[in-house]
């Protein structure tokens, strides 16, 4: 987006919501009727029918209410209304994230004979599935040259199925690593785990006692059921690489750490391969091999997206 309209978009938005604080004259709405005037509005004005959204959450943040809105797809989108009610952002601009993108801070990423990769998503970020959909080409490019990771972000924004499938895929590592990636791809089709877990013809009885064994030992069903331990009272903790988020400073979803350090990376394939391969001493054949340089698409579904992003899921 042009900067100048960015900035006036930024501008109205101030002017119009009043910095988030409405008329003293007006009567705000409790969040349950925020919940459903956003909800019927949504479904009335802004999608097609036959295709509504239902609301996950409403909260209060910034002097505005945050509605989270869940679309047809099971993806999640955070949208704000005005507590009077009068006026709807669908779309967030996180200005700590546009002026990053605009003023990339370059960190030197640490050579070694065999890179180490580690790349933290929530299972459910659309931002998450899209990286890890531009990195699937980069690991079949380079088989065991370099040692490259999914792991999960400690805290989940997207309900109880995103933490039932980390668990999920933590323990397919464990059990099955061969088959993970190929359990992968087939996840980010459609995010049907039940389907791709025959595909891949896992011991199911293997799987079952460590997912269970892995949620006794980092609490994570126990956290999701006590709120009062969900990180600022909005997200479930999942705790497994709590160890590794707190080690790399990990925000959100998704980060890349390369060498022990967070790495910037264009999702598509290319511009991955390129940033891994940037961190070996010796740049193997493998990295020559051309990767397609089309940014996949956020969320579930192997198409591409016209433009490049870096929003995130927290963080």
């Amino acid at each position: 987006m042009n900067k100048k309209i960015m900035f006036l978009v930024l501008f109205l938005v101030i002017v119009l919501t009043g910095c988030g604080i409405t008329n003293s004259m007006t009567k705000n709405l409790t969040p349950d009727e925020a919940q459903a005037k956003a909800l019927s509005f949504i479904n009335n004005n802004l999608v097609e029918p036959g295709s509504e959204v239902t609301i996950d959450s409403v909260t209060e943040e910034n002097g505005l209410y945050k509605v989270v809105v869940k679309l047809s797809s099971g993806q999640t989108v955070d949208s704000f209304i005005t507590k009077d009610g009068t006026k709807f952002f669908p779309q967030v601009m996180d200005i700590a994230e546009i002026e990053k993108s605009n003023n990339p801070v370059a960190t030197e990423v640490p050579k070694n004979d065999k890179p180490v990769v580690e790349v933290f998503v929530m299972s459910h970020c659309p931002y998450g599935t899209q990286i890890e959909k531009g990195l699937l080409p980069v690991v079949e490019a380079l088989g065991d040259k370099a040692d490259i990771e999914v792991k999960f972000c400690d805290y989940a924004m997207h309900g109880e199925a995103e933490i039932n499938e980390e668990l999920t895929q933590v323990c397919i590592k464990k059990v099955a690593p061969g088959n993970y990636f190929t359990y992968l791809k087939c996840f980010l089709k459609e995010g049907k785990s039940s389907d791709c877990l025959k595909e891949i013809n896992i011991d199911q009885g293997k799987l079952s006692s460590c997912i269970s064994e892995t949620d006794n030992q980092f609490s994570v069903t126990k956290n999701f059921k006590d709120q009062s331990t969900w990180l600022s009272g909005q997200f479930p903790l999942f705790d497994v690489y709590k160890a590794d988020n707190e080690k790399y400073g990990v925000q959100g979803s998704p980060t890349i750490v390369i060498n022990g350090v967070q790495a910037e990376s264009g999702r598509d394939s290319a511009s991955l391969l390129a940033t891994i391969c940037s961190a070996f001493n010796t740049l193997p054949n493998e990295c020559t091999v051309q990767l397609p340089n089309e940014t996949p698409s956020a969320g579930f579904g192997f198409s591409t997206s016209a433009t490049s992003t870096t929003a995130s899921c927290g963080g």
